[in-house]
């Protein structure tokens, strides 16, 4: 594990009026004290930092879904797409709202044999049930 980077990562002290908002923000929003490393890197380019920001916290907020939910979801799809940082940003945070370690196993055994089937059927190509397509518009 390496800990350099592509791009610099802009510390607090050393980012402009925008960036320190959003880092603001950030902080507020989590109720901590500190910027973690994904969020310096994407602070090189100030618009995409913030759109960045303002759509995760959108998704992440609020919603039909619970946010453990959420936080599992994440890790599920970021143990597919092989992104080490964000499953370890997610396991923390889905910890910290209580998933514990059977939870994270059973969610990793659910994660690997949906890439397992999903492989086999795009493989294999069957054709999609009828019984699992909606009948008609939604009343």
């Amino acid at each position: 594990m390496t800990d350099e980077t592509i791009v610099p990562m802009i510390e607090y002290g050393q980012a402009d009026e925008a960036v320190r908002a959003v880092y603001d923000d950030i902080m507020h929003t989590r109720g901590s004290d500190w910027i973690n490393n994904f969020w310096k890197v994407l602070a090189n380019d100030p618009k995409l930092l913030k759109r960045t920001w303002e759509s995760l916290k959108e998704v992440m907020g609020p919603g039909a879904l619970d946010p453990l939910v959420k936080e599992m979801i994440y890790i599920a799809v970021s143990a597919t797409n092989n992104c080490d940082y964000c499953s370890w940003s997610h396991t923390a945070s889905a910890r910290a709202k209580g998933m514990t370690d059977p939870q994270l196993m059973e969610l990793l055994a659910v994660v690997g044999m949906a890439n397992e089937t999903n492989r086999l059927a795009n493989g294999l190509k069957p054709p999609v049930d009828a019984a699992f397509k909606p009948k008609g518009p939604k009343q």
